[in-house]
């Protein structure tokens, strides 16, 4: 496998304004247990392993239970998730795996019925900046896992 440019090395002005917006999204409206959701869902849809691997450890160390960590791609089968939660993940669908139509008018009513003007608008800023994150990962081949001890996820207690 050949080795992919370091990001943060190459773009360290870009990456620390990058930091500074994905920081600002932890200040929102969404409470931090539908963004691990959110975080999650998008890193399954956008293929990307090390985003998927960071965010399942982080949700664990949020308090998530683990059947709920399981039951994320299932989603909509699952009782597992409130219908707040169901609509952040049926957005987190809509904005990651667009259809050339864009948003349907049934989901995005479904979204409205249980977010505020505010909390939707919040939560499509944390999905672009999932989006984000997981496209870096992806083109530069992050391995799942290697930056465990620089977030504090090996507190996680997964391997």
């Amino acid at each position: 496998m050949t080795q992919r440019i370091n990001y943060v090395q190459q773009s360290p002005e870009l990456f620390k304004k990058f930091i500074q917006f994905i920081g600002e999204t932890k200040e929102s409206a969404i409470e931090e247990k539908t963004r691990d959701l959110v975080a999650i869902r998008s890193a399954q849809l956008n293929n990307c392993g090390f985003c998927l691997d960071m965010h399942v450890k982080q949700a664990k160390i949020h308090g998530e239970r683990e059947l709920r960590l399981h039951h994320i791609a299932a989603w909509r089968e699952s009782t597992l998730f409130v219908p707040r939660e169901r609509a952040a993940l049926a957005w987190t669908e809509a904005l990651s795996k667009p259809s050339e139509q864009g948003v349907p008018d049934d989901i995005y009513e479904r979204v409205r019925g249980q977010l505020s003007e505010q909390e939707i608008s919040d939560l499509t800023f944390i999905i672009m900046a999932n989006g984000s994150w997981n496209r870096l990962n992806i083109a530069f081949k992050t391995v799942p896992g290697s930056s465990d001890a620089i977030f504090g996820l090996d507190k996680a207690g997964l391997s």
